[in-house]
């Protein structure tokens, strides 16, 4: 089969080529990201390998127009694709799984960094400002950490936190037996209420927009940490950055904003951004935000080509594929 894959960087090469050989594909990597303008280099593929740029309906349209089948995304969200368009088309989508280690282990170590009030620590160090004042940190063990979503992120984050001795809550629509020696499953009004941490790792639905609000922060207590390495639309960042102001969250850690797309993965160092919540948050001392790269590891990076190729080939052979979204 024929393979393109968009957006490819230069940290994927050796995996797309060890891949390549391995699953003996006709495989084209393209630095080109899919638009309209880049839509005909797919011609004559049956599938493509994309990351996170956005595919909506017009250019989804001339996928199928152009003869793609397959459309494979090397990320485990698929929310920048339009499914129902591809529903409508009978285009056919795949996401990717990779090693879960490389979120939850960034996520313990944001839950450290912002207990640990580490950002302003780090900018004083770089004045030579090493008083003490105003960055008394918390210890793991004295708080209850609880934990949103508990797919194989969650539950790895939940292994990591149970080496540090602290209470552990959480909260999914799907309780995971093995996690109940590790924790207790409780209501979310549960979780919001009796949480010094809040995680999380659940999924961009319609259910979860906007999962933190003004409604949902009232139930925390005063002076929580949120962290979020998961999608940036589970937060209204109007009433998380009002939230903070407030001083009724303590800190925070975000890998992941609302409207980051064309934001990240760019050098954008000259430009002005069209994002005032991202300067805003980052002007706060207690927030930490970090471009979505806690996915960023070699063994991450190798799952995920690994895994769009392999989904290709299996839609393409017809067989059982447990990347496939169904639509």
């Amino acid at each position: 089969m024929k393979i393109l894959a968009y957006s490819h960087r230069s940290d994927e090469t050796e995996y797309f080529e060890k891949f390549k050989e391995k699953y003996n594909v006709d495989l084209v990597l393209t630095e080109e990201a899919p638009n309209l303008e880049t839509v005909n280099l797919a011609k004559g593929f049956d599938a493509v390998s994309i990351i996170t740029t956005p595919i909506n309906a017009e250019l989804m349209q001339k996928f199928y127009e152009v003869g793609v089948k397959f459309i494979s995304t090397r990320t485990i969200g698929y929310d920048h694709i339009d499914i129902k368009k591809a529903k409508e088309l009978g285009m056919h989508i795949g996401n990717v799984t990779y090693s879960p280690r490389s979120v939850a282990d960034y996520t313990t170590m944001l839950i450290l960094m912002a207990t640990r009030k580490m950002k302003p620590i780090l900018e004083r160090s770089r004045v030579q400002d090493y008083s003490l004042i105003g960055v008394q940190g918390r210890e793991l063990h004295n708080l209850t950490v609880g934990v949103i979503g508990t797919g194989r992120i969650g539950r790895t984050v939940i292994k990591n936190l149970s080496g540090f001795d602290c209470k552990i809550i959480a909260y999914d629509i799907y309780e995971n037996e093995e996690m109940k020696k590790y924790v207790k499953y409780v209501s979310l009004d549960e979780l919001l209420k009796n949480s010094d941490v809040i995680t999380m790792h659940a999924p961009a639905t319609e259910e979860n927009y906007h999962l933190i609000n003004k409604e949902s922060i009232k139930k925390m207590k005063d002076g929580v940490f949120i962290i979020n390495t998961a999608r940036g639309s589970l937060i209204n960042t109007d009433d998380f950055i009002d939230a903070i102001e407030s001083k009724k969250i303590g800190g925070a850690a975000l890998d992941v904003i609302e409207h980051e797309t064309n934001l990240y993965y760019k050098d954008l160092k000259c430009e002005v951004l069209d994002n005032r919540e991202l300067a805003i948050l980052k002007s706060y001392p207690n927030v930490i935000v970090t471009p979505h790269t806690a996915f960023y590891t070699d063994q991450a990076v190798s799952d995920m080509v690994e895994n769009s190729i392999l989904s290709c080939i299996l839609f393409n052979e017809g067989k059982e594929n447990p990347w496939e979204i169904k639509c």
